[in-house]
């Protein structure tokens, strides 16, 4: 199983709305599905410092391959553009 975290600092509620609203379908499309989302209540440390964040995302993959794919698909490339506008976004993915 490999989850996939993104990270996100909302910069327009309007195309964030949008974007969301379609997400979903890409991620269920490479049997993927959204596990939690929710907002940062304390940041404890920043040791990397890492640009700042206000939410978050989880999203749950059955292989590396499937999140990859999903990633680069052409069904989520659609939706950069919104999501450019919407957010900027730190994604990675974390194997369990």
């Amino acid at each position: 199983m490999v989850k996939v975290i993104g990270l996100m600092e909302l910069m327009d509620q309007g195309a964030f709305e949008q974007y969301r609203s379609q997400v979903g379908q890409t991620v269920e499309l490479y049997q993927g599905s959204i596990k939690n989302r929710g907002s940062v209540a304390e940041q404890f440390w920043n040791e990397l410092g890492i640009a700042p964040f206000s939410t978050f995302v989880e999203l749950e993959f059955p292989e590396v391959q499937d999140a990859h794919a999903w990633a680069t698909s052409p069904e989520y490339q659609a939706l950069v553009p919104i999501r450019s506008k919407a957010m900027k976004l730190t994604l990675f993915s974390v194997v369990i």
